[in-house]
């Protein structure tokens, strides 16, 4: 079964040994995922986050985690539920996993890692060095207190195999994007380019979630009255993008973009985002 992830990798066409390594990578998130449906986590689970724009939506940059939030608030999750499932489907397809837990850590985010050192021996790469000692890692986590009002949707996808993921939809997936850019205690680049493919796409964050969020998490949280309105938004979007540097925010997003994009992370200035918040909204009365 290696050879249909073989199959696999000439859709992508890496160019460079980041690339090839990023394919191997997003193509274990596709078979984790399929093995997560399997096991019945999305009856319970909703796939979000930036890979799940990358899978989903063709997001044009690489992620490295897959996330999720519950449905609904369960302090007793654990992954090793899922364990199982996870080795078993790898298996399948020549891969051979270690599934490591990692203590609860960032409040109600729970995660595991899956870490493979096989795959890369097994393939045939035309650009990486073969080191039989490298792992490929990939993250999982889920959010198991996720704040309410979340809107979903549901997508099929085909590799491996036909399956079906339960996802959040755009706009709330971009109400917790514009959490975390308001709210990490340190600067993302990711976050920002993010930003720009939802104004892209002329998207309106999901408002009643995005409130949520603030209130449960956050400079915000638990603050009384708190009335996120599109103009409390846009402040605080302003106030926001004129304390950042802007040049190691490019520098954070660099090793996750192809070359043809690294030109246009020259206009990444306080005036720029500032054009992008404005005609964001635009789009509130859509």
């Amino acid at each position: 079964m290696i050879d249909l992830i073989q199959q696999r990798m000439k859709k992508y066409n890496p160019q460079t040994a980041i690339e090839e390594e990023n394919a191997i990578k997003e193509i274990m998130q596709e078979i984790a995922l399929y093995a997560l449906w399997r096991a019945g986590f999305f009856q319970k689970a909703l796939f979000q986050g930036e890979t799940s724009l990358r899978i989903l939506y063709g997001l044009p940059r690489f992620s490295e985690d897959l996330d999720f939030i519950l449905q609904d608030s369960d302090p007793d999750f654990n992954w090793n539920k899922y364990a199982g499932s996870l080795s078993e489907t790898f298996e399948e397809y020549g891969v051979f996993n270690e599934i490591l837990p990692k203590e609860e850590m960032n409040g109600s985010i729970k995660k595991t890692m899956l870490k493979d050192n096989s795959i890369l021996n097994q393939l045939d790469l035309r650009i990486s060095n073969r080191d039989c000692r490298k792992k490929i890692v990939i993250k999982l986590e889920v959010d198991i207190n996720p704040p309410q009002y979340s809107q979903e949707s549901y997508s099929d996808l085909d590799f491996p195999l036909d399956f079906e993921v339960r996802h959040q939809n755009l706009s709330s997936n971009f109400a917790l994007k514009i959490h975390a850019l308001l709210c990490r205690g340190y600067l993302a680049g990711r976050d920002w380019y993010d930003f720009n493919w939802y104004i892209a796409r002329s998207e309106f964050p999901n408002m009643k979630l995005l409130q949520a969020a603030l209130y449960q998490t956050g400079p915000w949280s638990g603050v009384e009255n708190l009335n996120v309105t599109s103009e409390w938004l846009e402040k605080a979007l302003i106030e926001k993008i004129d304390r950042i540097n802007w040049d190691a925010a490019r520098s954070d997003v660099v090793r996750f973009l192809k070359p043809i994009e690294l030109e246009s992370l020259a206009l990444w200035k306080a005036e720029f985002f500032h054009k992008k918040v404005a005609k964001l909204m635009i789009y509130k009365n859509i």
